[in-house]
Order: C-alpha cells, then structure tokens, then sequence
C-alpha cells in the first residue's frame, strides 16, 4: 500500500465530512467485503480518496449516482464489473466484486472464468451484451457500432449509457486500485 490508511482521529475536517459520508455508503452498499480496518479507517479505494478529498469527493459522488438510479439488473453489473477488474487485474476489485457477486448467487465456475478474463459460455443475451461491452470498452477505442446498437437494442438508450459509465467508473477505480497498489484483506 503506498497510501497508509488514516485512522478517523487522524482526519482533517475536509476529510471527515467525506470519510462521513462514504462510511455511511459503504454500510448500506458495500458491506459484502471487508472495507474498514478495526479502528474505522477505510480500505480499498475509499482510502486513496480519502487522501485527495476534493477528488475523493467527485468519484464517490459518481459512485453513489451509479449505484442509486440504477436500471440495470444487478447480474448485468457484476459481469460487467468483474470484466472491468479482470482486465485490469485489479485485485481488490475482483474480492470485492466476487464477494457481491456470490451473494447474488452467481457460481464459482462464472467467477473463474470473469476473472481469468474470459467470457463465460452460460451467460444470457443481456450478460453477454454487457460482458463485450466491457471487454471491448476496457481494450481502447471507439466501442464497435454493432456492439453499441445491441446494447442500446437491449437496455434502451438510458441502460446502454449506465453501463458504458459503469465501466468507465470501475476503469477510474481500478487505476486507482493498482496505482496506490491497495492490497486485498484476507477472506474468512
């Protein structure tokens, strides 16, 4: 970790108010994976924002607008997530998103295969769709056109943009994963 995890009696005002509502976030959104370190300090992505408040505080803002208003099913979001760490080989954000991913019951054989970084062969039409959209989008480039019309076909024009933001959002996160190095608590 290249970033040490600041206690919440080591904040400065700035930081707490973010810390504040992160914290509440991760209570109601992210508690299927270990994010807060005994003393409360937060782990994982949160921390590194943390030591950047004022851009820490546009990158949660996006991530509670992804999570909020979602029109996507919770399947479709994983697979493309897990793409998303898979390519990056973002190791916190495939624990994290495995843990998610397992509560909404999706199998261990899936999970190997999304995070070896390749597709599936028992995915539906709309986790297909979602799977090459990420895969396509997390290579570089204009997202092919066929690709982009299947998409819009399938979601509709407000559930292709989501997913095309989802992954540039968990494309941001995983940088950030592996650019301050963020290591990835023990599983029980």
């Amino acid at each position: 970790m290249r970033l040490p995890l600041i206690a919440p009696k080591d904040l400065t005002s700035e930081q707490k108010a973010l810390y504040d509502n992160m914290r509440k976030g991760i209570n109601s959104n992210f508690n299927d994976f270990i994010s807060v370190r005994e003393d409360g300090a937060l782990m994982g992505p949160w921390n590194p924002w943390l030591h950047e408040p004022g851009i820490g505080k546009a990158i949660w803002d996006l991530t509670l607008a992804m999570t909020a208003s979602t029109k996507l099913p919770e399947n479709v979001r994983q697979i493309a997530i897990l793409t998303v760490g898979a390519s990056y080989n973002a190791a916190y954000e495939i624990y994290a998103h495995i843990a998610v991913a397992e509560r909404e019951g999706m199998t261990a054989e899936r999970l190997s295969t999304l995070v070896a970084d390749v597709k599936p062969g028992d995915l539906n039409k709309e986790e297909s769709i979602a799977y090459d959209t990420a895969y396509a989008l997390s290579r570089g480039g204009t997202l092919p056109e066929p690709l982009y019309r299947l998409a819009v076909d399938t979601f509709g024009q407000h559930g292709a943009s989501e997913l095309i933001y989802l992954v540039g959002l968990y494309a941001l996160v995983s940088v950030t994963l592996n650019g301050f190095n963020v290591p990835v608590p023990e599983r029980d």
